[in-house]
């Protein structure tokens, strides 16, 4: 179970969530005028018990891409959520109080003095999702613990599959993990930084657009002529400076914390939320090509909205239908998510991961990489299958869970501990520099793989 039970076990800690509003602001502009901040407490449960948010955000690669923003300072998580009923998005910053028995997350959402229980409800779904909360992950994670410690016991070689939380970043909607499933194909990671980065800042046009004329969303077509662009770049980047000049300003308030500065620092660059499938969905497939570098993902990305809006794509019901996380369901799952273009072999194990299966290992020319270098077996593009199979079989149902904390394991060895990156150094996260002992991270360097 994965979403659909997740949502269950937010509303059985929705009762004891406290919600407390500060009756003095915590920050101030130049005018004096405090903005609101709403601080809502979320008990862990069961997954209390080992839970750290830093190994359950800096997991997998999907927690560098925008609009997600880790600081390594703070340790805290910020990004925009898009909550339903009726539609609302409020950055939201998550951190975990420094107790080594901490068994709450506060999750800080900025702008707000208050939210309805159905807002507050989706927030809590949402992140829940996100760092994997339900009740049948963390009986996975368990699972995977259980089966580690029996094959391996205190064996200091692996000890980063101890340490491994078992818990594995995903969006807080399958819509955005299908669509950056997508990004992550036939590309440098640079460039599926730079996509990902591009979609929301295009959702940020989209909005700041239908704002400014008031304009009706059914009326907006955008098809910008690139001559175009570069003014409307311009625009932006003349409100970044403003708000950059604001925010050093504020940092001479000592009560303004890490977080929000942080969060600040994430929103002055004009970026917006993860764009919906229905604004995505009247886009021309042109313009969106061009203005986020898509290339033939455009095309991709825009059925695949489409599909959603047009209901043909029920994302409900295939997050239901993987409640019972089966080799037969698995089965059924990716013969449905095949039938979507553009999702091959390795879209579609990416996006199962997401929903909670293990047992089938995403494999691609990374991974070919990882094992030559890790494993010192070689293999193509036809046998890596069946070698990964062979390879991390004894974890089984948990092929991906060793496969990937070996994988994130040398990624730290050869970059180092990747939560403490500065975003600047996301982009030298490639298979090329995985070919050196140790990469200078702070160096500029022309790098190229696929990731």
């Amino acid at each position: 179970m994965t979403f659909i039970s997740s949502c269950k076990y937010v509303m059985e800690l929705e009762m004891p969530v406290k919600e407390i509003s500060k009756p003095k602001p915590l920050e101030h502009n130049e005018n004096g005028n405090g903005s609101s901040k709403l601080l809502i407490e979320l008990p862990l449960g069961e997954a209390a018990e080992g839970f750290e948010l830093e190994k359950a955000i800096c997991s997998h690669g999907l927690f560098m891409l925008a609009p997600n923003h880790w600081d390594p300072i703070s340790r805290s998580f910020s990004r925009p959520f898009r909550l339903t009923s009726p539609p609302l998005t409020v950055t939201v910053g998550i951190s975990q109080p420094p107790t080594s028995s901490s068994s709450t997350l506060y999750l800080r959402v900025y702008g707000a003095s208050s939210l309805s229980p159905l807002h507050r409800h989706s927030l809590l779904n949402q992140v829940s999702r996100m760092l994997r909360l339900s009740e049948s992950e963390e009986n996975k994670v368990r699972e995977f613990r259980s089966i580690v410690e029996a094959l391996h016991g205190e064996e200091e070689a692996t000890e980063y599959l101890r340490s491994f939380s078992g818990r594995v970043f995903r969006s807080p909607t399958l819509f955005e993990d299908m669509v950056k499933c997508i990004l992550l194909c036939n590309c440098q990671f640079s460039r599926t930084l730079s996509m990902a980065k591009a979609l929301c800042e295009l959702q940020f046009e989209i909005q700041h657009q239908i704002s400014s004329s008031k304009a009706a969303e059914d009326d907006f077509i955008p098809k910008t002529p690139a001559g175009k662009e570069s003014k409307r770049k311009l625009r932006v980047s003349k409100v970044s400076i403003r708000l950059e000049s604001k925010l050093t300003e504020s940092k001479v308030d000592n009560s303004v914390s890490d977080l929000q500065l942080s969060q600040e620092l994430h929103d002055f660059v004009g970026m917006g939320s993860f764009p919906s499938p229905e604004e995505l969905a009247k886009l021309d497939e042109s313009f969106l090509a061009k203005r986020c570098n898509l290339g033939y993902r455009a095309s991709r990305i825009l059925k695949l909205a489409q599909g959603v809006v047009q209901g043909n794509i029920q994302l409900t019901q295939l997050e239901e239908d993987c409640k019972e996380t089966s080799l037969s369901s698995y089965d059924k799952l990716s013969q449905r998510l095949r039938q979507i273009d553009g999702f091959g072999p390795f879209t579609c194990a990416n996006v199962l991961m997401c929903m909670g299966f293990y047992h089938v290992i995403p494999a691609d020319s990374e991974t070919i990489r990882h094992l030559k270098q890790v494993h010192s077996k070689s293999c193509t593009v036809q046998t890596v299958g069946r070698d990964v199979e062979l390879i991390y079989a004894k974890y089984a149902p948990f092929q991906f869970l060793a496969y990937w904390a070996e994988m994130w394991h040398f990624y730290g060895q050869r970059f180092g501990k990747l939560s403490e990156l500065p975003v600047s150094d996301y982009k030298l996260i490639t298979a090329s520099n995985m070919k050196h002992k140790k990469i200078a991270t702070r160096k500029r360097s022309k790098t190229s793989a696929e990731e």
